[in-house]
């Protein structure tokens, strides 16, 4: 009897079956970890371990050679059950890019390499609103001095992607360093009502030498189209983040619906699955949830074509993309703000005991959908359809 060959799954499958795994994890501890806050070490050390810390990485410097698309599918896989690791997972490969948007490939190209075969986890301590942190320039070197809020990522971190402003000069100065350097102090503060697990707390630089070497000058921040393209990046993150708690909390509700909620007592339904205004919610969640997802699709994919361009990027096609993130993030944002406070009408009363804690969804939304204001998307969206002016480059457009 002949025997049937071996099929060895390829690295997209191998890649698909690590995440799956890693999602079980996530949501098995997911709500408890919510209720704790903290810091988690486990699931980071888990990223570790899985290699996908290694995706976007060129397969030059030993990484998957993923797209951007690829990449940040796997952040909204991740989301779905747990926001606060899709988002240290993201901003990693976030501040990756970082360092090939606005430095040398002599800089670079050892992070990736490094980055793959040590397994180094990427911190954020570049908030360009927090002007607390000074650079003083030394001959051959510079000197961090100051605090930083928000830093996502920054605890348990391996490098740290830190700003800090020069008095007198207008761009920013930023820098990758090692986060156990001398002088760099993070600090576990961060308890907000959502996003409890992102590390996003606060770092603080006493005397940190900063070698001309670790500065990210060449092109350096914001400095051209392709160099622009990081801000973009930043808000496809975040629509991919936004996008996989609506998706994460459809699910939730979609299984509660149908094994728990119980029908109202003037239905004429049988069950609360077939009631026709349970029935007219979830149509109106699907909408919205399509509508989303293929303007954040359409957007990765028109991110991926002007990363591909590389130096050869002009303003106009960047300008493209930035309007086209633009309207996936507001998309996003609307839709899972909406879903995640109307997920408990079509689960009832039942479903806000704390002990499901279905209104994280909501939490980690309302936080995330605050890191930047969306009425200054939508004046740029307007600016752009009205006066045909695409957003002017900032970190934040």
């Amino acid at each position: 009897m002949p025997v049937s060959p071996i099929t060895v799954p390829d690295a997209a499958q191998r890649r698909a079956l690590t995440v799956r795994e890693l999602c079980d994890s996530f949501a098995r501890t997911a709500a408890q970890r919510d209720r704790d806050g903290g810091s988690p070490k486990a699931e980071r050390d888990l990223l570790r371990a899985s290699g996908l810390l290694a995706m976007s990485v060129p397969e030059a410097y030993g990484g998957d050679g993923a797209s951007w698309q690829e990449t940040l599918a796997v952040a909204r896989e991740i989301a779905r059950v747990d926001s606060s690791v899709a988002h240290l997972f993201a901003f990693h490969h976030l501040l990756l890019a970082t360092t090939r948007l606005f430095g040398r490939p002599a800089q670079w190209q050892p992070w990736f390499e490094a980055t793959v075969r040590q397994r180094w986890f990427w911190g954020n301590a570049l908030n360009p609103l927090d002007e607390r942190t000074v650079s003083t320039p030394h001959d051959g070197w510079r000197e961090f001095n100051g605090r930083k809020s928000f830093c996502s990522g920054a605890l348990d971190s391996d490098m740290l992607i830190a700003s800090a402003i020069q008095p007198g000069a207008d761009k920013l100065v930023i820098a990758a360093v090692p986060t156990s350097r001398g002088g760099i102090t993070v600090f576990q503060d961060w308890d907000n009502m959502g996003q409890r697990q992102t590390d996003s707390g606060s770092v603080a630089f006493e005397g940190v030498r900063v070698e001309e070497a670790e500065i990210l000058s060449d092109p350096g921040p914001l400095s051209t189209p392709f160099a622009s393209l990081r801000p973009l990046l930043a808000q496809l993150v975040l629509a991919n983040l936004y996008l996989g708690l609506a998706e994460g909390a459809i699910a939730e509700a979609t299984h509660y619906t149908r094994t728990q909620t119980r029908r109202w007592y003037t239905s004429p339904a049988e069950s609360a699955s077939e009631d026709l205004y349970i029935l007219a919610h979830y149509g109106e969640f699907h909408v919205g949830l399509e509508g989303a997802r293929l303007l954040t699709d359409r957007a990765a994919t028109l991110f991926d074509a002007a990363w591909a361009r590389d130096v050869a990027l002009t303003e106009a096609e960047r300008g493209e993309v930035a309007v086209a993130v633009a309207t996936a993030k507001v998309a996003a944002g609307r839709v899972g703000l909406d879903l995640t406070s109307r997920m408990f009408e079509v689960c009832g009363a039942r479903a806000t005991t704390a002990a499901l804690r279905f209104d994280r969804y909501w939490r980690n939304l309302r936080v995330h959908t605050l890191h930047d204001p969306i009425d200054y998307k939508l004046r740029e969206l307007g600016d752009w359809r009205l006066n045909a002016r695409h957003p002017k480059p900032s970190f934040y457009s």
